[in-house]
Formats: C-alpha cells, sequence, structure tokens
C-alpha cells in the first residue's frame, strides 16, 4: 500500500470502514451505497435550472437525460456545451437529480450541461453505455442551436469510469467524424483494462478503491471472459491519440489509477494535444465525495472546474 495519507484526510481515511472484496456480487447494494454517500450533497442548488430529456438509444432502447443551464443566462444567450458522463465503475452512480460535480460544472465554467444516464453493466456490458454516450454527444451537437450551445465549444467530462467513457468520446469523435469535441476533461480516469502499473500492484487497502477490485471492475463491464479490449472500452489501448482534443488529467496519488492517467497524459504530449496534468498527493479515489468539505477537495475541485471554464471561455 502507497503509505502517504494527506494530513488533512488522515482521519477520515483511518475511519473508512473496509469494501467487500468483490464489491459487484450485490450490484443493487453497490448503488444504494453510493447513493447514501452522496444523499448530504443532493440539495437544491439555486446555481442551476434542471430540466428532463428523453432521446432514442443506439439499440431501440431509451436514454434519460438531464439538461443543466446556469440560473443567471440571459434569454437567447449561447453557452459552451459539456456532456458530463457520471462515474461508478459502468455499474453504479447514477442518482435522483444531477451530481454536484455536474452541477458544479454547469455552474462554475458556465455552460449547458448534458448529464447522460447511460446503460449499466452487469445489465448491459460494453458496448452499451459508451453507445449511449456518443449518442447523447451527438444529440447535443446535432440540437446546439435549439439548446442554446456554442457547436464549436463542446467538451466532454466525467470522473472514474466516467473519465473512461469521456476520453472514449473523444475517440469516437474523431474516429467517426464528428461530433466536434473541444475539449476532455478526465477526472481520476479509469483507462486501461490491464494490470501492469506499479499504482494498481501497490493501492490494495480495502477501504478504497484498490487494484484487486479494478479488476472486477472490467469483469463486470466487459465480461469474465474478455479478450483483449477495444480503445472504445479501454482508451490507454488506443494505438495512436494523436488528433485528439485539448485535456486535462486529474490523478490522485494513493489511487490504482494513478499511473494509467499520468502514461496517458504522457501519451497525449507526445502526440501534441495540449494537456494539463493535475496530480494531488496523498489522496484516494474519489476523495471528495468522502471529505467534501476539506480544503484539498475544494481546491481539487476548483482547478478543475477552472480548467473546464478557461477551456470553454477563450
Amino acid at each position: 500500500m502507497l503509505v502517504y495519507v494527506h494530513p488533512e484526510l488522515a482521519d477520515v481515511f483511518a475511519a473508512l470502514p473496509e469494501r467487500p472484496a468483490d464489491p459487484y456480487a450485490d450490484v443493487e447494494a453497490l448503488r444504494a451505497g453510493f447513493r447514501a454517500l452522496m444523499a448530504p450533497q443532493m440539495g437544491p442548488d439555486p446555481r442551476v435550472i434542471v430540466e428532463g430529456a428523453v432521446i432514442p438509444g443506439p439499440d431501440g432502447n431509451t436514454i434519460d437525460l438531464q439538461v443543466i443551464r446556469p440560473a443567471d443566462a440571459a434569454e437567447g444567450e449561447v453557452l459552451p456545451g459539456i456532456l458530463y458522463i457520471h462515474g461508478g465503475g459502468f455499474a453504479y452512480g447514477e442518482l435522483d437529480g444531477p451530481s454536484p460535480m455536474a452541477r458544479d460544472a454547469c455552474a462554475e465554467a458556465r455552460a449547458v450541461v448534458v448529464n447522460v444516464h447511460y446503460r449499466l453493466a452487469p445489465e448491459h456490458r460494453f458496448p452499451a453505455g459508451v453507445e449511449d454516450c456518443y449518442a447523447a454527444l451527438r444529440w447535443m451537437a446535432d440540437g446546439a442551436a435549439g439548446l442554446g450551445v456554442d457547436p464549436d465549444r463542446i467538451g466532454v467530462a466525467g470522473a472514474s469510469a466516467g473519465g473512461c467513457l469521456s476520453a472514449a468520446m473523444a475517440l469516437m469523435a474523431r474516429d467517426r467524424q464528428g461530433p466536434s469535441v473541444a475539449y476532455q476533461c478526465l477526472l481520476i480516469p479509469c483507462l486501461d483494462d490491464r494490470e501492469t502499473t506499479a499504482s494498481r500492484r501497490k493501492v490494495t487497502d480495502r477501504r478504497i478503491i484498490n487494484g484487486p477490485s479494478l479488476r472486477r471492475t472490467w469483469d463486470n463491464y466487459l465480461g469474465p471472459d474478455r479478450g483483449e479490449a477495444s480503445p472504445y472500452a479501454a482508451p490507454a489501448r488506443a494505438e495512436g491519440l494523436r488528433g485528439l482534443p485539448p485535456a486535462y488529467v486529474l490523478t490522485c496519488g494513493m489511487d490504482p489509477l494513478r499511473d494509467e492517467g499520468v502514461d496517458y497524459a504522457r501519451r497525449l504530449i507526445e502526440a501534441d494535444v495540449p494537456v494539463e496534468l493535475h496530480h494531488v498527493p496523498g489522496a484516494w479515489h474519489f476523495f471528495e465525495g468522502f471529505a467534501p468539505e476539506s480544503a484539498i477537495a475544494k481546491a481539487t475541485t476548483a482547478h478543475w472546474l477552472r480548467a473546464l471554464r478557461t477551456a470553454l471561455h477563450p
């Protein structure tokens, strides 16, 4: 286990209970536990206005969306757009309203945010979720005028599995010749189904997301008999990253995903893609959800929101 814990987070970390060895053995309990964790942060937010929408999916399914606007937006004001993709191991993470991260992206980056409720594993394994997200991206771009969105300023953003799906959106949009993606904000992204990094091997503490649990995440998403994953499932497998939009990548020191995030940022840089990499030592995966009032959580959130706003409001 990586031993350094940020001093401000030490007491919170010490009090964390152990997670089940296989968190996906009871997916409904996993989903309920996440809702309970996030419940204190799910009150009304006067900064934003939320509207529901339902769009056709790629397989005859329907996709629920939430369209989030700044409450102080002027009538007829054209804003950037953000497709926000929630995390949760491709299996959980949906909430009754838009997450605090989606609301923050709307209010602080001053953008119209489309929060997509993609299909979840294991009921719907890859590629169901990623194709739902791409359908939502196309819907947003095709309907930009009606949404009050500038089609040349549409970004994708998400944390953990949402970071993976956001990276996949950038790849898919490039490979399928659209829609145009102006920016990708990859927060603690899950990018590689392989187990080759030092952080994946070293982070084994069951109180937090750890290397062994990530193996089960990928089994749940791709199936236990998975072969070589598609780059749209695991973007680290993409052979070429040239031509992708500018990126922000957030990593944490106690996160088993740390090294694959850093390596993806390095590969983007080598492909001449503008990248900002922000690393938080002594913090674990999604620590902000467990210590939302800590100064380090607030500073981390403010950092990626500022990068998102700067990118979409040049």
